[in-house]
């Protein structure tokens, strides 16, 4: 784990920690990469990040532009990245590429996770929308044991916010 802001003292401090420490797989937000991207990405070739087997994005969706930056500078066009969707409520990711199995797609989550099954819903009728150009809320249709069953103090905000704009499905944020 490793807290602070990626450009101080120098916009380079995350490469010098992959490279003092051999780490193999770095996860960082796409607000990150956006913001190291403003700086020359020539020193970053200086540094051995041979290490690095795996380059992960999480937080907020990343844009096709910083995820091609993050592969080419950083993981030298030789690392997965894992670009993963989930939240606080979900208790884990939803969706993610899973490194050799699910092609990388720059700026996509790519599927969903094992086990979760997800639905695009009319947001005003709830009827469950198909095809490859729709758009609407995105729902979980089944839940598992990871993810949150109450907010603390609140159990009616959590059923009014997750669990009965849609019957049946877990509305995800």
């Amino acid at each position: 784990m490793f807290e602070s802001i990626p450009t101080y003292p120098t916009p380079y401090r995350y490469w010098d920690l992959v490279q003092r420490h051999k780490v193999t797989q770095f996860y960082t937000a796409p607000t990150a990469i956006r913001a190291l991207m403003r700086y020359d990405t020539a020193p970053i070739a200086e540094y051995d990040l041979s290490s690095l087997r795996v380059l992960g994005s999480v937080g907020e969706p990343i844009n096709p532009e910083a995820w091609k930056w993050y592969f080419e500078h950083v993981g030298r066009g030789k690392c997965t990245v894992v670009d993963t969707y989930w939240q606080t409520e979900s208790g884990g990711h939803v969706a993610a590429n899973y490194p050799g199995l699910i092609p990388m797609k720059p700026g996509s989550c790519s599927f969903p996770c094992y086990g979760i099954e997800f639905a695009i819903l009319n947001p005003a009728t709830g009827a469950e929308l198909s095809g490859n150009d729709v758009e609407g809320v995105l729902c979980l249709k089944k839940p598992w044991p990871g993810i949150a069953r109450t907010v603390h103090g609140d159990h009616d905000r959590y059923l009014n916010v997750y669990m009965k704009p849609y019957l049946g499905m877990m509305r995800n944020m």
